[in-house]
């Protein structure tokens, strides 16, 4: 039971004090403290007592209070870290606790020295970089004018993929750097792979409790729950709906090298609302086929019964491997797992200290069958042998409607991922589930991903510039119809990429009408293999320089979709070739204008 000042002479800075004080105290330390203030209080005339005054008394070395204030940063490409930020800042305060939640492009560096207790949430992007709202941040941090912080106390959860070789890896950086300037940890980094849930939650734990005792509060664990970290409706990422499919087209035409299916999904019932800019997560299914082969070579019955999670869910073995589990994807950890389990001395030389570079290479583009054929025979019970595998990851897809033009339903872009690799056809989990299996009347499970760092200009009247090729067109239509169903004036501006004019013009009607009836301004498109030189949407920009640069310079948001590694790389280092042309900048110049313009969110990147 913890002491509470109340209807006392102090005022309410000093009951604070005190209250937060008395929880703290030992017994010897209460009766040391009443002997101290009774010994040096004047004694009254009419009292009896004698007492010789003291001559010594032990100097006490009283601690500062330690702040309540918490800053938590976040770094979101997909807004994954950022709904994990918003959510454990709300957790927080609940508990007693002054919070301050921003992105870290929002953060001024500088204020960085005044904090005292600080959180990082952070996601890992493409080669091991921060995403794009973390660039600048990250690079204060790391640099020259980064402070001292020995006052600091902080915490990291790093959002990431393990099938990636740089996992977590901007959290980590974040982590070592903060210690090295002097920062001591409240708890320790938590890396967490695609499914996050649950280490979330006990990172969030740790940190409660972490806080709490160094605030003189209960050292009792306190327990946040899975829930509090991901969930604020009914539907949600732990909890999706079934959607049922109203429309599944292929927008190619015949001849195409290409497969890009259009998926018109019912949200009725769900209560799930979206804006442009939001992107739909899904639950796949892997091919029943491919389960089957995996099933007859590791010479299991296909109906044993295994237990799918923590909460004892039980299923057949041939439905968790279809639905529960991820079999299409290697990554680093469940190869040293499986060598674990495995007797075989060729899989653990090959995880052995030394042999990065080996494990790289065997990783790219192998599957769960790879493994179990180069490696078997497998003596594992199907128990065991499932307990290393990683769930079924949701797929994360750009949102091509608009939820105002298209209530009570969603619409995706998504294009069939077919490839060879190792003598064996390879196929995209939920591309090809919904390119080969999926009909009309069948359910999907979704959830709404929102995603702040993609989103429509406040003001309808400010103009803006679209780059999305191939399926990166998604949440550009999107935007036309929502602008188009508010009637914004702005002026817009789209650049379509694709290969072949006749056969791989996605919605090419639709915008033909938009740019028809003045919703769209301008479109500027490239088809690749339609001419003897190829040309991209970057040539398409290069070639419209000035007028772009003059839209940028009137207050125009520049928006890119699609693959990062190539395209939105190419399309980055062209802006800065516009800007150091028209704009006659340095290098150094341009890019700083472009980091600014990040920072005003008038380029937004949705790139993967």
């Amino acid at each position: 039971m913890q002491l509470q000042v109340m209807n006392s002479p102090f005022n309410q800075e000093q009951v604070e004090l005190l209250n937060r004080l008395l929880p703290t105290l030992t017994e010897s330390q209460k009766i040391w403290l009443s002997g101290y203030i009774a010994a040096t209080q004047p004694v009254a005339q009419t009292s009896s007592i004698t007492s010789e005054p003291i001559s010594e008394i032990p100097s006490v070395n009283v601690e500062q209070p330690i702040s309540k204030e918490v800053t938590i940063l976040f770094g979101s490409q997909t807004g994954n870290a950022q709904g994990l930020a918003k959510k454990a800042g709300k957790k927080l305060e609940e508990n007693g606790f002054k919070i301050e939640v921003s992105s870290m492009s929002d953060f001024k560096p500088n204020n960085l020295k005044k904090v005292k207790n600080l959180l990082i949430v952070v996601s890992t992007h493409g080669e091991g970089d921060p995403p794009d709202n973390a660039l600048s941040f990250h690079e204060f941090v790391h640099g020259k004018r980064a402070p001292k912080l020995e006052d600091l106390r902080f915490s990291v959860l790093s959002l990431g993929d393990s099938s990636y070789e740089f996992f977590c890896q901007t959290g980590k950086e974040f982590d070592e750097k903060l210690e090295e300037l002097g920062g001591v940890r409240l708890h320790p980094r938590v890396d967490c792979d695609l499914d996050y849930d649950e280490p979330a939650a006990e990172w969030l734990d740790g940190v409660l409790n972490g806080l709490s005792k160094a605030n003189g509060g209960s050292s009792t664990p306190v327990s946040t729950g899975v829930e509090s970290l991901t969930t604020e409706s009914i539907y949600s990422r732990t909890n999706p709906f079934r959607a049922e499919v109203l429309e599944n087209l292929n927008l190619n035409g015949r001849g195409s090298n290409k497969e890009t299916r259009h998926l018109e999904l019912s949200l009725e019932g769900s209560g799930l609302t979206f804006q442009p800019g939001d992107s739909l997560g899904v639950y796949p299914e892997n091919d029943p086929a491919l389960v089957d082969i995996l099933l007859e070579e590791l010479k299991w019955n296909p109906e044993e019964t295994v237990t799918i999670n923590k909460q004892g869910e039980v299923g057949s073995l041939k439905d968790a491997l279809i639905s529960q589990f991820e079999i299409t994807v290697l990554t680093k950890p469940l190869l040293k797992q499986a060598a674990e389990i495995s007797s075989n001395s060729e899989l653990k030389d090959l995880v052995s200290a030394g042999n990065e570079e080996k494990v790289k290479e065997y990783l790219e583009g192998r599957d769960l069958l790879d493994l179990v054929r180069d490696f078997g025979p497998w003596e594992n019970s199907p128990q065991e042998f499932i307990s290393i595998l990683r769930k079924m990851p949701a797929r994360l897809y750009s949102i091509s409607s608009s939820f105002a033009a298209n209530p009570d339903e969603v619409h995706l872009t998504i294009g069939a991922v077919r490839y060879d690799a190792h003598g064996r056809e390879r196929k995209g989990v939920c591309s090809i589930l919904c390119a080969e299996r999926l009909q009309p009347g069948d359910t999907l499970p979704v959830y709404i991903q929102h995603n702040e760092n993609f989103k429509l200009p406040e003001n309808p009247d400010t103009p803006i510039i679209m780059v999305g090729p191939g399926t990166g067109v998604a949440p550009f239509r999107s935007f036309m119809q929502e602008r188009e169903e508010i009637g914004a004036e702005g002026k817009a501006w789209m650049f379509f990429g694709d290969q072949h004019f006749v056969t791989d013009f996605l919605y090419q009607t639709e915008w033909q009408k938009w740019v028809k009836d003045g919703v769209l301004t301008k479109m500027d498109v490239a088809f690749s293999r339609d001419t003897d030189q190829k040309v991209y949407v970057q040539h398409r920009l290069l070639e419209n320089s000035k007028e772009l640069f003059d839209w940028i310079q009137a207050g125009a948001a520049f928006y890119v979709c699609g693959d990062e590694k190539h395209m939105a790389h190419d399309v980055h280092n062209t802006l800065i070739e516009i800007l150091e042309k028209e704009g006659r900048m340095t290098t150094g110049e341009a890019e700083a204008y472009l980091a600014d313009m990040q920072k005003q969110k008038r380029y937004q990147r949705d790139v993967y």
